[in-house]
């Protein structure tokens, strides 16, 4: 007896194919689940569709349940939502978040799963992930009473950034992007947006999530003196350079890096990887979050509309990709 499901390949850098695929068994302590949504994640994700993981960074970017290498073929994603179709009877019939790529059907430990909370939409879960990269930076960043904090770039991450921390007692946050058209995406989730020239300064942090070096200078301008830019952006294999000449000494300022792959030091010791998720999945009980959901297109749209994103012709944030249920039928 053969299951079997489809999903999305990257067969070379710039090209994308469905394929065929045979689903394992499931063990005792396995799920079987069912796609109801995935997402795109529109930096890393774009990024490895281009081919521009480095030699050098091919295991650290390794996604949980990644088939193939770099740069291909390979099928690579982390953003899935669906139902649990078979399995213990604590998750039978639950909405769940999984860090998998696109595929109809899939099967994984039961451990790999995070129940979806009542009130949590299946697609506005979709964002799941990144939300979580935002509480990782929020625990790295560990913001006090009244800070006064930009992010700077309102991409996914930058925008997930500024909503998590908009959340702490009196802190003023303000999302800098050069797209004039964030302006509705920082109202929705109710803080300040400033173009870069117009960003206000004598900031005690910045979290950087532009991905260009621009981007990171200006958010070093941007600091009071001794104030921090915490560093989300993944440049993959592009060289940038940094102005640590001019005031950088003098003023005592420092640049961290922050990074999704490991808990953060500030709580490794008392959370896991469980507790963040099911924090991330908790925090978008918060309708707000929709505003980060701006396209979507069916699973066998995918290979036509990722060179797209991947290229910037198709703008806007996550981009959430439709199951249907005849797409997820398996053979037997």
């Amino acid at each position: 007896m053969t299951r079997t499901a489809h999903a999305f390949w990257l067969r070379s850098p710039g090209h994308g194919e469905i394929r065929e695929v045979a689903l394992p068994d499931p063990g005792p302590g396995d799920v079987v689940v069912r796609t109801l949504c995935s997402g795109v994640s529109r930096g890393t994700e774009t990024l490895v569709f281009r081919g521009g993981v480095p030699v050098s960074q091919h295991t650290a970017m390794r996604a949980p349940f990644q088939d193939g290498e770099f740069p291909g073929p390979v099928k690579y994603g982390y953003l899935n939502v669906g139902l649990v179709e078979e399995g213990p009877p604590s998750l039978l019939g639950r909405t769940v978040f999984c860090l998998y790529p696109h595929q109809t059907r899939y099967v994984v430990p039961a451990s790999a799963v995070t129940p979806v909370p009542e009130g949590v939409p299946a697609p506005r879960a979709v964002l799941a992930g990144t939300v979580e990269t935002a509480v990782n930076a929020a625990w790295d960043a560990a913001p006090l009473l009244g800070d006064r904090i930009a992010v700077v770039g309102a991409g996914m991450v930058g925008a997930s950034v500024a909503a998590v921390l908009a959340r702490f007692p009196a802190v003023r946050v303000q999302l800098v992007d050069a797209e004039p058209a964030r302006a509705e995406v920082a109202r929705a989730l109710g803080v300040d947006f400033a173009l870069p020239e117009e960003a206000t300064g004598d900031l005690d942090l910045v979290v950087h999530a532009s991905a260009t070096e621009q981007g990171l200078a200006r958010s070093l301008e941007l600091l009071a003196p001794e104030g921090t830019v915490l560093e989300l952006s993944w440049y993959g294999d592009r060289r940038i350079s940094l102005p640590l000449g001019e005031a950088f000494h003098s003023r005592r300022l420092t640049v961290r890096a922050s990074q999704v792959g490991t808990v953060s030091p500030a709580r490794g010791t008392r959370r896991g990887y469980g507790d963040r998720m099911a924090l991330a999945l908790e925090l978008l009980s918060d309708p707000a979050f929709d505003a980060l959901v701006t396209g979507e297109c069916g699973f066998e749209e995918l290979p036509q509309v990722l060179p797209g994103l991947a290229a910037g012709e198709i703008p806007g944030l996550c981009h959430r990709v439709r199951y249907t249920a005849e797409s997820a039928v398996s053979s037997v």
